[in-house]
């Protein structure tokens, strides 16, 4: 018997594209008040006891709400996959999950919405965006000119599926792209391919770093005074993996210095980032609430890859985008 645990607004979305579960197999619902259902009937959380669960962006948007849900799945004696709804597994919640013997998949959806992001952020400021709007609203005519991406060399600090995304559409832009992972060898996305201990080397000329890496031991804090001032002048930095990735003051310090010339930043140390941070009034700051990956078709793409993990999972199949337990304890 397997009981699969969904959130009901979820459910309600792929009800009709589930696979057909087989004799003892169970539908276990969490509704947005935080009561679990099982064949019509509420039960206690304790009872819940899944031992498949999905969390994705419904969960997530949920907050506080969610609570329930995240507790049904750690206290679940029986718990053996969850499919997350996040690129990443930096998260205290997914180290408890493969501590259990669970399995993990990641979700690489977002990576459409974020690479978009990413080069809607650095166009409006390579088209002076911002200047643009403010002689609109003075009702001034006046021509700006602007850099172009074309001939721009992009330098993208972590090459997974995000980063792949990212360089692809710059390179439609005719940039140069530089990807970075810790694997060497060539990619069919990039001009050039690198390894973290390139990086150094490569800032002086890269005019567009991007940051799409996941937070670890290892990258904690990479993007210090040292890296920063490395950074070409009239440079761009854009992170759309997280905001430990980065120290802050330092980059506060070195934008007033002109090194980066602008930040595109979707993610901090602290969110929702405080009221009294400086950098809601950074001119040189284009600033967004860790909302990179909400484009229009995240649900439907989470969605395809959810249905198609429960059919390989009922099948006894491998599972698309597993994690091992020691690249989540590890990283």
């Amino acid at each position: 018997m397997t009981r699969i645990l969904l959130f009901e607004p979820s459910y309600a979305r792929v009800k009709d594209q589930l696979p057909p579960l087989g004799p003892g197999d169970e539908l276990l619902l969490m509704k947005e008040d935080g009561t679990f259902w099982l064949d019509g009937r509420e039960i206690a959380e304790d009872e819940a006891a899944p031992e498949a669960a999905w969390t994705n962006n419904d969960l997530y948007r949920a907050g506080a709400k969610a609570r329930a849900y995240y507790v049904a799945i750690l206290k679940s004696p029986h718990l053996k996959w969850v499919q997350s709804g996040a690129a990443g597994f930096e998260n205290p919640l997914f180290g408890q999950i493969v501590s259990k013997g669970a399995r993990l998949t990641t979700n690489h959806s977002q990576a459409v919405g974020m690479a978009e992001y990413v080069l809607w952020g650095v166009l409006d400021h390579l088209q002076r965006g911002r200047e643009r709007r403010a002689e609109q609203a003075a009702h001034r005519w006046t021509p700006l000119p602007f850099t172009e991406v074309s001939g721009s060399r992009w330098l993208v600090i972590g090459f997974g599926a995000i980063g792949q995304a990212v360089a692809r559409r710059a390179r439609a832009f005719d940039a140069h792209v530089t990807g970075v992972r810790r694997t060497p060898g060539a990619h069919e996305h990039a001009d050039a391919m690198a390894t973290p201990a390139d990086i150094p080397g490569l800032l002086p000329a890269s005019d567009i770093v991007v940051l799409s890496i996941p937070l670890s031991a290892q990258t904690a804090g990479m993007v210090g005074a040292g890296f920063l001032a490395a950074m070409k002048p009239g440079s761009v930095l854009v992170n759309v993996g997280r905001g430990g990735l980065v120290d802050e003051p330092a980059l506060l310090a070195a934008l007033d210095a002109g090194k980066p010339a602008h930040a595109v930043l979707d993610v901090f140390e602290t969110e929702p980032l405080p009221e009294t941070s400086p950098f809601w009034d950074k001119s040189r700051v284009t600033l967004t609430p860790h909302a990179s990956p909400l484009g229009s078709g995240l649900n439907a793409r989470s969605d395809v890859l959810f249905v198609e993990n429960l059919r390989r999972y009922l099948d006894g199949k491998p599972l698309l985008n597993e994690v091992s337990a020691a690249e989540v304890l590890g990283g």
